[in-house]
């Protein structure tokens, strides 16, 4: 027994992986490292001509089309919440009796396959950026407004919204697998009830490769902004100088374990999503009994209710005078907008895995189950880290906002803070250890989805080949080392989820569309079977 999945055919074994070998679409493969491969080499040659390029694009982006984020995000938010609490919200997921996977586990897969990686950095740092910043155009704010604020906004960037930009595709892409039986897990075949054919042809391919483009263009953010933070922790421990090639090694080292928990399919990464959980509530534990307790629980609950109490003013505010900003770009495009594309981008794959794994659950269990494990995670990591922090800027101990104004890395305030704690090496140890697990966790899951992109036709409870998984884990990486060597800014990084999200809204509106043409459809035959039974 070679332990690969088989399947009987007229009395012999088929080897599922080579099956899978022998089907991949080379033009969904290639493609993509082609453009991606190009992309890093005009960023590594031409780096300030890129960097103009970069900024235009922002420009028209985020001040011209902005607005267009902010109401899709809205309206996401809505849609979702209106087909749970609908009858199409009993569609069960399937035929399981039970599903799947324990409540437990499909929550930490959900949240750790997500941005668990991203979540613990900007926990961390993104208060900092809010707290000289003017929100509503407040001039000449007390030190309790700044706080307030700088607590609710990464709440508030991390909570119902950017989920919604996942978990309503999550039970679109879950009813395609399980109700449908689509033999095809792409983000094109999601848009086949109002495009019919056209996904067979050249306009269901061009869905596919921008999906996969813009994943990789927002995959390599995130390696950008938080690859350095670890890089700093280790030379924080070590004496080691800072390095290009050290932040190199650890790109390497994150893929090779995220490239063997891929290997070994969903339990590997089941088993690695435990693995973060329990390095998550160590460091929280630590920040929480080593740090002023009462403050962080308080400012939290605080900050709760003022993301509740100002959630509409929030979700639709645009600064049209821009006089929270520079006067050419505020506030809300500055963080709303950038988080909006940052969410979306990652859209493409991330549903997809959640859909996958919520087999045996309803759409209603689907996408209000999804809500409460990655918010209450989300808002749990944003509350003791980011609050933690928070008290050493309000109290005097630790200007981390004006570290970061002076023009220190977010490597470099976080780890100042970090200073504080009563066992820092025990914390950053901890931190390392954390964000390559989570890094490992969120990746293997990008790779199964983007490996089953590439399979032409896959059949369920079948897995793509481990070198299709290998293949696009090292690809992952290219893009996030070509942009170590351009210098790359927070704005450069922000613009680059903003151009790549753009196609990809576009694309999740008619996914969006086509679901509920779906389950409209679903509903009409229901009735007609009731109605033949009772004849």
């Amino acid at each position: 027994n070679t332990g690969r999945p088989t399947a009987n055919k007229g009395g012999q074994k088929v080897d599922l992986k080579k099956k899978t070998e022998s089907r991949i679409d080379w033009s969904l493969t290639v493609f993509p490292l082609l453009a991606i491969g190009a992309m890093a080499l005009l960023l590594i040659l031409f780096p300030e001509n890129s960097s103009k390029v970069i900024e235009s694009l922002r420009n028209f982006l985020v001040n011209d089309i902005g607005f267009v984020y902010i109401l899709f995000g809205l309206g996401i938010l809505i849609v979702s919440l209106f087909i749970a609490c609908s009858k199409w919200g009993k569609i069960k997921l399937g035929n399981l009796e039970k599903p799947r996977y324990s409540n437990f586990s499909w929550g930490t897969m959900i949240f750790t396959s997500t941005m668990a990686a991203d979540i613990l950095y900007w926990a961390l740092i993104e208060w900092a950026y809010y707290f000289n910043e003017t929100p509503f155009a407040m001039e000449n704010m007390t030190l309790a407004q700044k706080q307030d604020w700088s607590s609710r906004y990464p709440l508030f960037h991390w909570g119902p919204i950017p989920w919604a930009f996942y978990i309503l595709p999550a039970a679109a892409y879950g009813y395609m697998m399980y109700v449908k039986k689509s033999p095809r897990q792409r983000m094109s075949e999601a848009c086949r009830p109002i495009l019919g054919k056209k996904v067979d042809g050249v306009l269901g391919k061009a869905i596919d490769l921008f999906a996969v483009v813009g994943l990789l263009a927002a995959t390599a953010t995130t390696f950008s902004l938080a690859t350095p933070l670890l890089s700093q922790a280790i030379c924080s421990l070590t004496g080691w100088n800072p390095s290009h090639f050290l932040t190199i090694g650890i790109l390497v080292l994150i893929a090779v374990v995220f490239t063997l928990a891929v290997i070994f399919g969903i339990k590997g990464i089941s088993k690695v999503a435990n693995i973060c959980v329990f390095l998550f509530f160590a460091l929280l534990a630590v920040f929480l009994f080593g740090g002023p307790a009462r403050y962080i629980i308080e400012t939290g609950v605080s900050a709760i209710g003022g993301v509740a109490n100002n959630f509409l003013e929030m979700s639709t505010w645009m600064d049209p005078l821009r006089l929270s900003g520079d006067g050419v770009t505020g506030f809300p495009q500055k963080w709303t907008i950038f988080y909006w594309a940052y969410w979306i981008s990652w859209a493409v794959a991330t549903p997809f895995f959640i859909g996958k794994i919520s087999e045996g659950r309803t759409i209603r269990q689907t996408i209000l189950g999804a809500y409460i494990s990655g918010i209450s995670a989300t808002f749990t990591a944003f509350i003791v880290f980011g609050n933690y922090g928070l008290y050493q800027q309000v109290t005097g101990k630790v200007d981390v906002a004006g570290q970061l104004a002076a023009g220190a890395t977010p490597a470099e305030a976080i780890l100042s803070g970090f200073e504080t704690l009563p066992i820092a090496k025990i914390a950053i140890v901890l931190l390392i250890l954390a964000m390559i697990a989570f890094y490992a966790s969120t990746f293997d899951a990008l790779t199964m989805v983007i490996a089953s992109y590439s399979v032409k036709n896959i059949k369920e409870g079948e897995e793509p080949s481990r070198k299709l998984r290998v293949f696009w884990s090292v690809v992952f990486i290219l893009l996030p080392i070509a942009l170590l060597f351009s210098d790359s800014t927070l704005t450069m990084l922000q613009t680059l989820s903003i151009c790549a999200a753009l196609p990809i809204m576009i694309i999740i509106g008619m996914v969006v569309v086509s679901f509920i043409k779906n389950l409209k459809h679903h509903g009409e035959t229901a009735k007609a079977e009731e109605s033949a039974e009772k004849e």
